[in-house]
């Protein structure tokens, strides 16, 4: 007997009903989103603590503050990802924290007119200079430039001979702001008037700024939407503890077995490599991958974390399997020659769980290696099993076609033991019908290039009724996920000439 849903057998009226059907018609599909959070600015009309999508650069702006970490996350994000939507958001700044501060002094005034090319934060403000103008003068519009540019994350402030830089927020991230100058050099046409002489903050970014998020709020208004990437711009123990705690694999997070909504989160941290190997070396989270930046990278962090997360939530939303590696950073500068990582550095800093970028010939940064901070087990001992985001993104596809599949065709099911006689059309269900439809889906997603070695799978699976519950069943699903080419190791073992007999036996 056929097994209706809707339609009741004591239906008398004549002549035809239809009940439509839709569990074996329904395709693979999973709407993704990107998550920005980061701080607004008193100006910003957004609520904090409220997820919003801004759908363009100009309303980031109008809700969350023009230069505002959040606006400016949302612009370096929305310029490589048009595909996936893009979710901000907002926190309010550190009630008790401190905006930090620093200072460019003119030490000397110029002999000779021209332009001075500032950079804040990444930033290029053309100042013109004249051939007469005083330290003092100067100043004043070196800071009436700043003021000018509404995108800037600074305020500024001339005072005789000094300009005071102050971040639009309260919080540690404005000591990531860098302030110099003619970062293109000769060649790019950016070079200080004769005879001007500007001094700059302590190793060129602001400092003092004191204060971290406080995520409550934020990650509670969340809920269980589904959101796969998050940039999150901050590295400090809180903040990386809060949202490992949000993704992770306890009852509590979204990989347990409660809220099943996956995802990870990819960050970005500036540092020596001394200081980020030991960093790194000291931290143990798999849904977290932190992106190593070049102390001497003009862009602030917040925007290197949303260029990352975008280039890896377009490519893991058209394929979770492959690899990031050569992936372009579009619109993040970085470090000068000289300055950047050397090959040996990188491989150690992937050793320290560390993702590692490097810089393409035509001067933009591009992933090298998608690694996260997952470096040890439950009991301390190295493990690598979650060493790369790939594998994450991966078994999230898997286990939402496997979701999928089994509550679009078994939602009301009832379940009978193997060998049960019962009619055609039955809504009923058995272990090996069970076991049978996982193998289905394994051979689809083996086709789709997510899983391989099927028959070991087919093997190894085990789908059994449990003893002590007779509506529910036990499956030991072992899927074995497809790798990706990183490494080509090639053995060049050359001849100045095969010998004759090396030619008769090939012959």
């Amino acid at each position: 007997m056929v097994s209706f849903t809707d339609t009741p057998l004591n239906w008398k009226v004549p002549l035809l009903t239809i009940e439509v059907d839709p569990s074996q018609a329904g395709t693979p599909t999973f709407p993704q989103f990107m998550l920005i959070p980061d701080y607004k600015l008193a100006a910003g009309t957004a609520p904090a603590s409220v997820p919003v999508s801004p759908g363009n650069v100009n309303a980031a702006k109008a809700m969350f503050g023009d230069g505002s970490p959040l606006a400016r996350a949302f612009e370096a994000a929305f310029r490589i990802n048009k595909s996936v939507p893009i979710v901000c958001l907002p926190v309010a700044e550190p009630g008790a924290g401190v905006a930090a501060t620093g200072t460019i002094t003119l030490a000397s005034a110029p002999s000779a007119a021209g332009t001075a090319y500032l950079y804040i934060a990444g930033q290029r403000v053309s100042v013109g200079i004249s051939a007469s103008d005083t330290t003092a003068q100067v100043a004043t519009k070196i800071a009436a430039a700043i003021t000018a540019v509404t995108t800037l994350p600074v305020t500024a402030a001339a005072a005789t001979n000094v300009v005071t830089l102050t971040a639009k927020w309260k919080g540690i991230t404005g000591n990531d702001i860098r302030v110099e100058d003619s970062v293109l050099g000769v060649n790019g046409g950016e070079v200080l008037p004769a005879g001007l002489a500007l001094t700059y903050p302590a190793n060129n970014v602001l400092a003092g700024g004191t204060g971290v998020p406080d995520w409550t709020a934020a990650i509670a208004a969340l809920q269980d939407e589904a959101y796969d990437f998050v940039a999150l711009a901050h590295t400090d123990t809180g903040s990386l503890g809060a949202w490992a705690t949000e993704y992770g694999f306890s009852a509590s997070g979204r990989w347990g077995w409660l809220r099943q909504t996956y995802g990870s989160v990819f960050s970005a941290r500036r540092d020596t490599y001394a200081n980020q190997v030991s960093w790194g070396a000291a931290l143990n989270h798999p849904v977290i991958s932190v992106l190593d930046v070049e102390v001497r990278s003009p862009t602030p962090i917040w925007e290197w974390a949303a260029a990352y997360t975008a280039r890896a939530a377009t490519a893991f939303a058209a394929d979770p399997a492959r690899p990031l590696q050569t992936l372009a950073l579009t619109g993040v500068m970085p470090a000068p020659k000289g300055a950047r990582r050397s090959k040996t550095e990188m491989n150690g800093l992937a050793q320290s769980g560390i993702a590692i970028q490097a810089t393409n010939a035509d001067g933009t940064p591009a992933i090298m290696r998608e690694q996260t901070l997952y470096q040890r087990n439950s009991l301390g001992q190295p493990d690598n099993a979650y060493e790369l985001a790939t594998t994450l993104h991966t078994l999230a596809a898997i286990f939402r076609r496997l979701q999928q599949a089994i509550t679009n065709r078994y939602p009301r099911h009832k379940l009978a033991n193997d060998g049960t006689r019962f009619g055609p059309g039955q809504a009923i269900v058995t272990p090996k019908i069970i076991k049978a439809e996982l193998i289905a889906v394994a051979r689809i997603m083996e086709y789709d290039g997510l899983m391989e070695s099927l028959a070991a799978f087919k093997a190894a699976l085990i789908v059994e009724r449990a003893n002590d519950n007779p509506n529910r069943v036990n499956v030991l699903y072992p899927p074995d996920l497809i790798n990706q080419l990183r490494h080509l190791a090639v053995l060049a073992q050359f001849r100045l000439q095969y010998s004759t007999l090396d030619e008769a036996a090939a012959a």
